[in-house]
């Protein structure tokens, strides 16, 4: 039994999907189930027990995923703090976020992290989806995970860190595009862009149309929120989007027309880490920067 069979094991079961975790670590398919056929061999019991939607832990299998989440997350903090004494006022942070999340959410506080601390050199993997960074988080040695936050990950701690309110992005010559802020109801007749299929925030904007009984329909999808604006500004279709910090809502200039929805529930951002306990000081440091410095964006921007 390896740490590595371990990693895997634990990405595994909080994927629910062989083929996700192969596909995240660069690895075969055959690979990761080797790591999971060693653990089961070393335990004498099975581990995962097979769906038809994936795999997901049998009995046995939640017992040592509790344990190894856990001593993971210790394992890895320790490893940290050991490197960081080694060197000095050195050290590094190790972050896992979607592609557009450094540009909307980080670029005020990467700058100013770098300027007070030149030593200390910030590492980035991007991810398609808060599913992938919780894969990876488990699997690797990375401090913290920006994410749209949904339910509850086991052997994970959420900290929210703002609500982005919704807005609807319009070309600026909708007959939409005139309206100070709009009901979920006034969505029924748009040519929506859909959110990223696997994406936290299509998952909680589907559950809020849902409640308010509105079906709205769509021939667009797009990967992010920067093509559904876009598409939106070329007049494609509309966009139902998060307010990101920093934006003028309700927009005025341009092309483009960002109209309030204040009626949609808000939806959570922040961060997502092992053990909030265990986390470096370096990495300490930047999380707060960056929740500090997207509340003073989004508090400038309305």
């Amino acid at each position: 039994m390896t740490l590595d069979d371990l990693r895997v094991f634990v990405a595994v079961c909080r994927a629910g999907s062989l083929s996700a975790v192969a596909r995240d670590l660069d690895r075969t398919q055959s690979a990761v189930s080797q790591h999971v056929r060693r653990l089961e061999r070393e335990t004498g019991t099975s581990l995962l027990e097979r769906h038809a939607r994936g795999v997901a832990p049998t009995e046995a299998g939640r017992i040592l995923l509790a344990a190894a989440a856990h001593g993971i997350a210790g394992l890895d903090g320790a490893l940290r703090r050991l490197e960081d004494l080694v060197r000095g006022d050195a050290g590094s942070v190790r972050i896992t976020t979607g592609a557009t999340t450094v540009r909307h959410f980080m670029s005020e506080a990467v700058v100013g992290f770098r300027r007070r601390h030149p030593h200390i050199s910030l590492e980035f993997r991007t991810a398609n989806s808060s599913r992938s960074c919780f894969d990876a988080l488990a699997a690797d040695d990375l401090d913290l995970a920006w994410i749209t936050i949904g339910e509850p990950v086991r052997g994970v701690e959420l900290r929210p860190v703002m609500e982005l309110p919704w807005v609807l992005a319009v070309c600026a010559d909708d007959p939409l595009a005139a309206r100070p802020h709009l009901t979920p109801a006034d969505l029924a007749g748009i040519r929506h862009i859909r959110l990223p299929d696997n994406s936290t925030s299509r998952a909680h904007l589907d559950t809020a149309l849902a409640q308010a009984a509105i079906t709205i329909r769509s021939d667009t999808s797009v990967a992010d929120w920067d093509t559904a604006l876009l598409l939106a500004e070329l007049g494609l279709g509309h966009a139902v989007v998060p307010a990101l910090p920093g934006w003028q809502v309700p927009g005025t200039d341009g092309p483009l027309r960002l109209v309030p929805i204040p009626d949609l529930p808000p939806l959570p951002v922040g961060w997502a880490v092992r053990r909030w306990s265990a986390l470096s000081p370096p990495a300490r440091l930047f999380a707060d920067d960056v929740a500090r410095t997207c509340r003073a964006r989004a508090a400038r921007g309305q």
